[in-house]
């Protein structure tokens, strides 16, 4: 007699698995707001980009006109455009190799090491215009902290109006935002050290590999998506630069400080142009810009060979 097969029996549903009606409901209304803050927003500045637009909402469609002006004759977007490169090449270098490396001392354990951890992380919950008042009274050129301390050391020669001078300004600028976001990469490292696994470097130890060369070779591969992490992270937020600058310097003097945010909310509010097609095409010229540079920068740093341990 042959054998009767038994039934498979059907899989019973997932009761975990939310009905599409029940999603729909929790979801839209964070859809809705995403939607109305965040893509009307730039699909709305892509569309201005290619209009004059006047007060009273008077329109005129003028295609790349508004691009061919900003790439051929405004010398003030190429001022600040070589301003904000500078910011954003040199301190996100500053920011990542300064947070790896104060980083690296907190993780080998120093006395007051919990202490210097704080010291350093407070400026992080700080905000821009805390930050900003309290180094534009630092660099004040009577009674700042800077000249203070350069007038008792007997270095009086090397006071500066450190915001008031056109080859001061925007390093004085970029030091104060390195020294609040120094304590934000400080952290992540050392997040990412105390992860490291333990066996690897008490090998490397056994094997008796010097300091320099278990950083370079074992520390820093392992830190590396990390590392790209940050850097990625920090060019963004500074090619975007806006309050700290406006804070401190306003964009002065002489353009010396004035970055591509800083010029575009000039066009389009501060500045008699009632026009705000202009600065639209800046906004989305810059957008276009960041992002073909985080593309490239990702490309360029990513991790070929997956590390194993």
């Amino acid at each position: 007699m042959d054998r009767v097969a038994p039934l498979r029996a059907r899989p019973e549903p997932d009761a975990r698995r939310a009905a599409p009606t029940t999603l729909a409901v929790f979801l839209a209304p964070a859809l809705i707001l995403y939607a109305g803050f965040m893509v009307y927003p730039v699909l709305r500045t892509f569309y201005n980009s290619l209009h004059t637009i006047k007060p009273q909402g008077i329109q005129e469609f003028v295609g790349l006109a508004n691009f061919r002006e900003l790439l051929s004759t405004d010398l003030v977007f190429w001022k600040a455009v070589g301003n904000t490169a500078i910011f954003a090449v040199v301190a996100t270098a500053a920011d990542v190799l300064g947070g790896l490396l104060i980083a690296l001392c907190l993780f080998s354990r120093p006395p007051f090491a919990k202490l210097l951890r704080v010291v350093w992380f407070t400026p992080v919950l700080m905000s821009y215009v805390v930050v900003g008042i309290i180094w534009v009274w630092i660099y004040d050129y009577d009674w700042g902290l800077a000249n203070t301390v350069l007038r008792w050391l007997g270095l009086g020669a090397w006071e500066q109006s450190w915001l008031g001078d056109p080859r001061t300004a925007l390093g004085s600028v970029m030091v104060t935002h390195i020294w609040k976001w120094l304590g934000f990469n400080m952290i992540i490292f050392l997040a990412a050290l105390s992860a490291l696994p333990a066996e690897v470097l008490g090998a490397a130890e056994l094997d008796n590999c010097g300091w320099l060369a278990k950083l370079l070779y074992i520390i820093m591969p392992m830190l590396r998506p990390t590392i790209v992490n940050l850097t990625v992270l920090s060019f963004i937020g500074k090619m975007m630069i806006f309050d700290l600058v406006w804070i401190m310097t306003g964009g002065g003097p002489l353009w010396s400080t004035e970055t591509v945010s800083t010029y575009v909310y000039k066009r389009a509010f501060d500045w008699n142009t009632f026009d705000l097609g202009y600065p639209s095409a800046i906004a989305v010229l810059w957008f276009i810009i960041i992002m073909a540079f985080v593309m490239v920068m990702t490309r360029l740093m990513r991790q070929r060979d997956k590390l194993e341990f």
